[in-house]
């Protein structure tokens, strides 16, 4: 298991107040909506963090949707593609990043997302702004409607692929292994589905709602609470949802409780959407 501490995946408002006119400072704006693919847009345009540049979830931080489902909901980008649209908003290796949602809608995953992206290309200059959006604006922080104008560079990925476990690593994982499903408990226990076309969960997981991991205000709960909504202890965990998003979450607070990304900290990708996208992979209920 590895050992060292990580880095603090969290930035404060007040540090965003104090620190986003550094020139090695940018902001990605990853407010979404799964219901409506043009609220987040729409809301960065009505205002945004000056400078901050828009991450749309489906067309710059996923991939395409591949026939079948295969790869899920929200697969993966190509390295390459998202490293070249970092680069044209003026992202760099040498950036410091910071991404923000807005908890208060109830999807304050969005973040987490970009933030563990960065992650697997090799950026650890990433963080996610905690509170999000309403943070900012409670801090007093700017509010601009003006395009980012940061110049375009170039970012070099550095793939991360001990990040993630692919459907037959979570079929193999070694025993002790927690396999922990990020959804809303109905959705667990396959009582509602209103995504997917199968109800359920992998056999073996356990429910760990992604929401867990911040409190009333929007804000991320203490190292100590986030280990005990976890309740994995120093086991190596696999981390799912519906479509690899809000997964991310947790393997954040996995990261605040003392793990880091990687072997012992593990996001399957592909989550629920790709595992019955074979149907001879078993499903549970209850």
């Amino acid at each position: 298991m590895t050992t060292h501490p990580p880095k603090h995946p969290l930035k404060t408002a007040a540090w965003l107040l104090d620190h986003a006119q550094d020139a090695d400072v940018r902001v990605l704006d990853c407010r979404y909506a799964l219901s409506d693919p043009l609220v987040g847009r729409v809301a960065f345009l009505a205002g945004h963090v000056p400078g901050a540049a828009y991450a749309d979830l489906e067309t710059d931080l996923s991939g395409p949707v591949q026939p079948g489902g295969a790869g899920g909901r929200h697969p993966l980008p190509d390295p390459d593609l998202l490293a070249g649209w970092l680069g044209r908003v003026g992202i760099g290796n040498d950036s410091v990043v910071v991404c923000y949602d807005d908890p208060s809608t109830g999807q304050g995953f969005y973040a987490a997302r970009a933030w563990w992206l960065l992650r697997w290309l090799g950026h650890t200059q990433v963080f996610v702004l905690d509170g999000g959006w309403p943070a900012w604006q409670a801090a007093g922080g700017a509010v601009s409607t003006d395009d980012a104008t940061h110049a375009p560079t170039t970012f070099t990925p550095r793939v991360q692929p001990d990040m993630i476990a692919t459907a037959q690593d979570v079929q193999d994982r070694a025993p002790g292994t927690v396999l922990i499903d990020s959804r809303a408990p109905a959705r667990y226990r396959g009582e509602v589905e209103p995504i997917d076309r199968k109800a359920g969960h992998i056999p073996g997981a356990v429910n760990r709602d992604w929401s867990g991991v911040l409190d009333g205000a929007g804000h991320w709960r203490s190292p100590e609470v986030l280990g005990v909504h976890l309740n994995a202890g120093a086991a190596p965990t696999i981390t799912y949802c519906g479509s690899g998003v809000s997964a991310t979450p947790n393997l954040l607070a996995r990261e605040l409780a003392g793990v880091p990304l990687g072997p012992d900290n593990r996001l399957y990708a592909g989550s629920w959407s790709d595992w019955i996208s074979d149907d001879t992979r078993p499903v549970a209920t209850g």
